[in-house]
Protein backbone atom coordinates (compact mmCIF):
# COMPACT_ATOMS: atom_id res chain seq x y z
CA UNK A 1 0.00 0.00 0.00
CA UNK A 2 1.31 3.30 -1.29
CA UNK A 3 1.97 5.74 2.04
CA UNK A 4 0.96 9.76 2.06
CA UNK A 5 1.16 12.33 4.55
CA UNK A 6 -2.31 12.37 6.39
CA UNK A 7 -4.01 14.25 9.52
CA UNK A 8 -7.79 15.31 10.06
CA UNK A 9 -9.13 18.69 8.45
CA UNK A 10 -11.33 20.22 5.83
CA UNK A 11 -14.36 22.60 5.46
CA UNK A 12 -17.21 21.58 8.32
CA UNK A 13 -19.68 22.68 4.92
CA UNK A 14 -17.49 20.78 2.07
CA UNK A 15 -17.43 17.55 4.72
CA UNK A 16 -21.06 17.55 4.95
CA UNK A 17 -22.09 17.66 1.47
CA UNK A 18 -19.71 15.79 0.22
CA UNK A 19 -19.07 12.61 3.37
CA UNK A 20 -21.84 9.70 2.82
CA UNK A 21 -22.50 10.11 6.69
CA UNK A 22 -25.19 8.94 8.77
CA UNK A 23 -24.82 5.19 7.55
CA UNK A 24 -24.05 3.56 10.38
CA UNK A 25 -24.64 -0.10 9.69
CA UNK A 26 -22.24 0.12 6.58
CA UNK A 27 -18.85 -0.37 6.26
CA UNK A 28 -16.86 3.29 5.38
CA UNK A 29 -13.40 2.43 2.73
CA UNK A 30 -11.13 4.77 3.06
CA UNK A 31 -8.72 5.47 0.00
CA UNK A 32 -5.32 6.37 0.80
CA UNK A 33 -4.67 9.05 -1.98
CA UNK A 34 -2.55 11.68 -3.25
CA UNK A 35 -3.10 14.34 -5.47
CA UNK A 36 -1.69 14.06 -8.98
CA UNK A 37 1.35 16.00 -9.59
CA UNK A 38 4.44 14.90 -11.99
CA UNK A 39 6.81 14.59 -10.15
CA UNK A 40 5.36 13.87 -7.20
CA UNK A 41 3.13 10.35 -8.27
CA UNK A 42 3.44 7.48 -8.96
CA UNK A 43 7.63 7.97 -8.85
CA UNK A 44 8.40 4.30 -8.97
CA UNK A 45 7.01 4.48 -12.52
CA UNK A 46 9.14 6.92 -14.14
CA UNK A 47 11.14 5.97 -16.29
CA UNK A 48 9.32 4.45 -18.72
CA UNK A 49 6.56 6.67 -17.96
CA UNK A 50 7.45 10.28 -18.13
CA UNK A 51 6.32 12.27 -15.14
CA UNK A 52 3.53 13.94 -16.72
CA UNK A 53 2.16 10.07 -17.62
CA UNK A 54 2.52 8.57 -14.05
CA UNK A 55 0.57 11.39 -13.14
CA UNK A 56 -2.17 11.07 -15.06
CA UNK A 57 -2.30 7.38 -14.45
CA UNK A 58 -2.88 8.15 -11.12
CA UNK A 59 -5.55 10.03 -11.28
CA UNK A 60 -6.96 7.80 -13.62
CA UNK A 61 -6.00 5.00 -10.69
CA UNK A 62 -7.80 7.26 -8.46
CA UNK A 63 -11.24 7.33 -10.59
CA UNK A 64 -11.34 3.81 -11.52
CA UNK A 65 -11.23 2.87 -7.89
CA UNK A 66 -14.03 5.61 -7.03
CA UNK A 67 -16.23 3.85 -9.24
CA UNK A 68 -15.59 0.63 -7.85
CA UNK A 69 -16.05 1.42 -4.60
CA UNK A 70 -19.75 2.67 -6.22
CA UNK A 71 -20.24 -0.24 -7.81
CA UNK A 72 -19.64 -2.46 -4.66
CA UNK A 73 -22.19 0.21 -2.55
CA UNK A 74 -24.64 -1.06 -4.94
CA UNK A 75 -24.43 -4.58 -3.68
CA UNK A 76 -24.04 -4.09 0.02
CA UNK A 77 -23.95 -1.42 2.18
CA UNK A 78 -20.75 0.67 1.32
CA UNK A 79 -19.69 3.80 1.15
CA UNK A 80 -16.59 5.62 -0.18
CA UNK A 81 -13.92 7.95 1.14
CA UNK A 82 -10.62 9.80 -0.44
CA UNK A 83 -8.20 10.05 2.81
CA UNK A 84 -6.14 12.39 1.02
CA UNK A 85 -2.86 14.50 0.90
CA UNK A 86 -0.98 16.76 0.93
CA UNK A 87 -2.52 18.87 2.77
CA UNK A 88 -4.44 21.80 0.57
CA UNK A 89 -5.24 19.49 -1.95
CA UNK A 90 -9.09 19.38 -1.83
CA UNK A 91 -9.74 21.22 -5.16
CA UNK A 92 -8.10 18.12 -7.37
CA UNK A 93 -10.32 15.77 -5.17
CA UNK A 94 -13.35 17.93 -5.78
CA UNK A 95 -12.44 18.12 -9.58
CA UNK A 96 -11.87 14.31 -10.20
CA UNK A 97 -14.27 12.22 -7.51
CA UNK A 98 -17.35 11.86 -7.39
CA UNK A 99 -19.77 13.71 -4.87
CA UNK A 100 -21.12 10.63 -3.44
CA UNK A 101 -16.92 10.03 -2.50
CA UNK A 102 -16.42 11.59 0.52
CA UNK A 103 -13.16 13.96 1.06
CA UNK A 104 -11.35 14.11 4.49
CA UNK A 105 -7.59 15.30 4.83
CA UNK A 106 -4.88 12.99 5.61
CA UNK A 107 -0.90 14.18 6.17
CA UNK A 108 1.11 12.45 8.94
CA UNK A 109 4.70 11.69 8.62
CA UNK A 110 4.62 8.25 9.28
CA UNK A 111 2.42 6.57 7.30
CA UNK A 112 1.23 3.87 10.16
CA UNK A 113 -0.42 6.88 11.58
CA UNK A 114 -2.09 7.83 8.40
CA UNK A 115 -3.94 4.33 8.18
CA UNK A 116 -4.80 4.36 11.86
CA UNK A 117 -6.35 7.87 11.46
CA UNK A 118 -8.42 7.67 8.43
CA UNK A 119 -9.53 4.15 10.22
CA UNK A 120 -10.58 6.73 13.19
CA UNK A 121 -12.27 8.77 10.90
CA UNK A 122 -14.43 6.75 8.87
CA UNK A 123 -15.54 5.19 12.29
CA UNK A 124 -16.07 8.56 13.59
CA UNK A 125 -18.65 9.32 11.08
CA UNK A 126 -20.91 6.43 12.35
CA UNK A 127 -19.71 3.25 10.27
CA UNK A 128 -19.88 0.31 12.07
CA UNK A 129 -16.44 -0.74 10.39
CA UNK A 130 -13.62 0.96 8.53
CA UNK A 131 -11.51 -0.09 5.48
CA UNK A 132 -8.40 1.36 4.67
CA UNK A 133 -7.81 0.71 0.82
CA UNK A 134 -4.70 1.55 -1.87
CA UNK A 135 -4.67 3.64 -4.52
CA UNK A 136 -2.53 1.36 -6.69
CA UNK A 137 -5.05 -1.79 -8.09
CA UNK A 138 -7.59 -0.49 -10.39
CA UNK A 139 -8.67 -3.46 -11.37
CA UNK A 140 -9.50 -4.99 -8.02
CA UNK A 141 -12.26 -7.16 -8.54
CA UNK A 142 -15.82 -5.39 -6.66
CA UNK A 143 -16.60 -9.01 -5.06
CA UNK A 144 -13.18 -8.52 -2.76
CA UNK A 145 -14.89 -4.99 -1.14
CA UNK A 146 -18.30 -6.69 -1.09
CA UNK A 147 -16.57 -9.25 1.05
CA UNK A 148 -15.16 -7.30 2.73
CA UNK A 149 -17.95 -5.22 4.31
CA UNK A 150 -19.66 -8.49 4.62
CA UNK A 151 -17.05 -10.15 6.86
CA UNK A 152 -17.02 -7.28 8.66
CA UNK A 153 -20.96 -7.25 9.70
CA UNK A 154 -20.19 -10.61 11.15
CA UNK A 155 -20.75 -10.63 14.82
CA UNK A 156 -17.58 -10.33 17.18
CA UNK A 157 -14.42 -8.29 16.27
CA UNK A 158 -12.30 -9.04 13.58
CA UNK A 159 -9.98 -7.83 10.50
CA UNK A 160 -9.91 -8.22 7.09
CA UNK A 161 -6.71 -8.43 4.99
CA UNK A 162 -5.77 -8.07 1.25
CA UNK A 163 -2.06 -9.49 0.86
CA UNK A 164 -0.74 -7.51 -1.92
CA UNK A 165 1.59 -10.01 -4.11
CA UNK A 166 4.42 -7.84 -3.27
CA UNK A 167 4.26 -8.49 0.25
CA UNK A 168 1.90 -5.57 1.67
CA UNK A 169 -1.54 -5.19 1.64
CA UNK A 170 -3.80 -3.58 -0.56
CA UNK A 171 -6.95 -3.74 2.48
CA UNK A 172 -7.31 -3.69 5.83
CA UNK A 173 -10.81 -3.78 7.17
CA UNK A 174 -11.75 -3.16 10.48
CA UNK A 175 -15.01 -3.37 13.23
CA UNK A 176 -12.62 -1.22 16.07
CA UNK A 177 -9.29 1.14 15.65
CA UNK A 178 -6.65 -1.46 16.70
CA UNK A 179 -3.67 0.75 17.66
CA UNK A 180 -1.53 -2.08 17.48
CA UNK A 181 -1.88 -3.39 14.14
CA UNK A 182 0.07 -0.54 12.58
CA UNK A 183 2.93 -0.55 14.81
CA UNK A 184 6.36 -1.54 14.78
CA UNK A 185 5.47 -2.38 10.69
CA UNK A 186 8.17 -1.94 8.32
CA UNK A 187 6.16 0.19 5.65
CA UNK A 188 6.90 -0.63 2.11
CA UNK A 189 8.60 -3.86 2.32
CA UNK A 190 7.81 -7.21 1.44
CA UNK A 191 7.13 -7.54 5.43
CA UNK A 192 4.00 -5.48 5.58
CA UNK A 193 1.20 -8.14 5.52
CA UNK A 194 3.21 -10.80 7.46
CA UNK A 195 3.68 -8.49 10.48
CA UNK A 196 0.46 -6.79 10.62
CA UNK A 197 -1.05 -10.84 10.61
CA UNK A 198 1.31 -11.04 13.51
CA UNK A 199 0.14 -8.50 15.46
CA UNK A 200 -3.59 -9.40 15.12
CA UNK A 201 -2.03 -12.51 16.50
CA UNK A 202 -0.80 -10.62 19.67
CA UNK A 203 -3.91 -8.90 20.40
CA UNK A 204 -5.33 -12.22 19.30
CA UNK A 205 -7.80 -10.82 16.27
CA UNK A 206 -9.58 -13.25 14.23
CA UNK A 207 -8.27 -11.94 10.56
CA UNK A 208 -10.04 -13.19 6.93
CA UNK A 209 -7.50 -13.29 4.62
CA UNK A 210 -8.95 -12.25 1.31
CA UNK A 211 -7.15 -13.19 -2.01
CA UNK A 212 -3.70 -11.66 -3.46
CA UNK A 213 -3.74 -9.14 -5.84
CA UNK A 214 -1.48 -6.65 -7.07
CA UNK A 215 0.08 -3.13 -6.63
CA UNK A 216 0.92 -1.07 -9.80
CA UNK A 217 3.54 0.62 -8.42
CA UNK A 218 6.66 -0.82 -11.16
CA UNK A 219 7.42 -1.97 -14.27
CA UNK A 220 6.68 -5.39 -14.03
CA UNK A 221 3.30 -4.99 -12.18
CA UNK A 222 2.77 -1.94 -15.24
CA UNK A 223 2.73 -4.62 -17.97
CA UNK A 224 1.04 -7.06 -15.75
CA UNK A 225 -1.79 -4.09 -16.00
CA UNK A 226 -1.36 -3.77 -19.55
CA UNK A 227 -2.46 -8.00 -19.73
CA UNK A 228 -5.45 -7.15 -17.85
CA UNK A 229 -6.99 -4.08 -19.72
CA UNK A 230 -5.71 -4.51 -22.95
CA UNK A 231 -5.10 -8.12 -23.51
CA UNK A 232 -7.95 -9.67 -21.61
CA UNK A 233 -5.50 -12.03 -19.35
CA UNK A 234 -6.66 -12.11 -16.25
CA UNK A 235 -4.57 -12.33 -12.96
CA UNK A 236 -6.33 -14.39 -11.21
CA UNK A 237 -8.45 -16.96 -12.40
CA UNK A 238 -11.92 -17.44 -10.91
CA UNK A 239 -11.70 -13.45 -9.96
CA UNK A 240 -13.67 -11.05 -12.72
CA UNK A 241 -11.34 -7.76 -12.16
CA UNK A 242 -13.03 -4.40 -12.28
CA UNK A 243 -12.93 -2.91 -15.80
CA UNK A 244 -11.17 0.17 -14.47
CA UNK A 245 -12.12 2.34 -17.62
CA UNK A 246 -9.88 5.23 -17.10
CA UNK A 247 -6.76 3.24 -16.95
CA UNK A 248 -8.00 1.23 -19.78
CA UNK A 249 -8.34 4.15 -21.57
CA UNK A 250 -5.06 5.92 -20.55
CA UNK A 251 -3.36 2.90 -21.56
CA UNK A 252 -4.86 2.48 -25.19
CA UNK A 253 -3.86 6.20 -25.73
CA UNK A 254 -0.31 5.84 -24.99
CA UNK A 255 0.21 2.81 -26.69
CA UNK A 256 -1.11 4.64 -29.81
CA UNK A 257 0.36 7.94 -29.47
CA UNK A 258 3.55 7.00 -27.13
CA UNK A 259 4.83 3.39 -27.80
CA UNK A 260 3.79 2.69 -23.93
CA UNK A 261 4.52 -0.97 -25.23
CA UNK A 262 7.99 -0.87 -26.39
CA UNK A 263 9.02 1.59 -23.49
CA UNK A 264 7.91 -1.15 -21.19
CA UNK A 265 9.23 -3.69 -22.87
CA UNK A 266 6.02 -5.44 -24.55
CA UNK A 267 6.48 -6.84 -28.34
CA UNK A 268 4.73 -3.71 -29.76
CA UNK A 269 1.43 -2.01 -29.64
CA UNK A 270 -1.24 -4.84 -28.58
CA UNK A 271 -4.49 -4.49 -30.15
CA UNK A 272 -7.59 -5.10 -28.90
CA UNK A 273 -10.45 -3.63 -27.04
CA UNK A 274 -10.52 -3.70 -23.24
CA UNK A 275 -12.15 -6.20 -21.28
Amino acid sequence: MQGIGSSVGGDEAQRERRDPAGQSTGCGVAVMAKASAPGRTKTRLVPPLLGEEAAAFNTAFLKDIAANLLAAGGQTAIAGYMAFGPAGSEDFFKRNMPAEIGLFEASLPNFGDCLFHAVEQVLQRGHRCAAVLNSDSPTLPTSLLVETAEVLAQPGDRAVLGPASDGGYYLLGLKYAHRRLFDDVDWSTERVAKQTLARAREIRLQVHVLPTWYDVDDIEALRRLHAELIEGRRFCVGLQPHRAPHAAALMTSLDVKADLSRRIGLPGVLQGAPM
